[in-house]
């Protein structure tokens, strides 16, 4: 149910990071990503906003402001959220991903939620779980196995 004047049109993961040329370049290189567009501060020559497309979803970032408290993965030490990459062949994305720059942070394998998939770190620190469906599981079946996962019924 929507209101009026409460209505989403999209939603569209924002990346920070401290360098946006080379994270456009990593992503084009890794993930096919088009560049849509990007917006130069005069100044400095930071990139202020960018937007680049990997299949049909539009992915913002920019460089780090840390004068306004805009900062990526690598000046906070870590990253508080993933990436979820759908694509045909998990193993030959984190591949190419890895011979592009990325670090393997877990290798591919077959999940409980009916996915083949692993997760890797590109260089600016965002993590991108990479999989492909490997059979279609109910949400039951997968709370059951989630359930033996974790050492029997809640």
């Amino acid at each position: 149910m929507t209101r009026k004047g409460f209505v989403v049109h999209d939603v569209y993961p924002y990346l920070r990071v401290r360098d946006s040329r080379a994270a456009i370049d990593f992503c084009q290189r890794a993930f096919g990503a088009t560049e849509l567009f990007r917006l130069v501060e005069p100044t400095t020559g930071r990139i202020g906003h960018a937007e680049i497309k990997i299949g049909k979803t539009v992915i913002m970032l920019s460089d780090e402001f840390p004068e306004y408290g805009i900062v990526g993965p690598k000046s906070i030490a870590g990253t508080s959220f993933t990436m979820h990459l759908h694509v045909d062949d998990a193993d030959a994305w984190i591949e190419r991903a890895v011979a592009e720059g990325a670090t393997l942070v877990r290798a591919p394998s077959d999940a409980f939620y009916g996915e083949r998939s692993g997760t890797v770190r590109d260089p600016e620190g965002h993590e991108w779980l990479i999989g492909h469906a490997i059979e279609e599981v109910s949400v039951e079946e997968m709370q059951r196995r989630y359930n033996a996962l974790f050492g029997g019924q809640p």
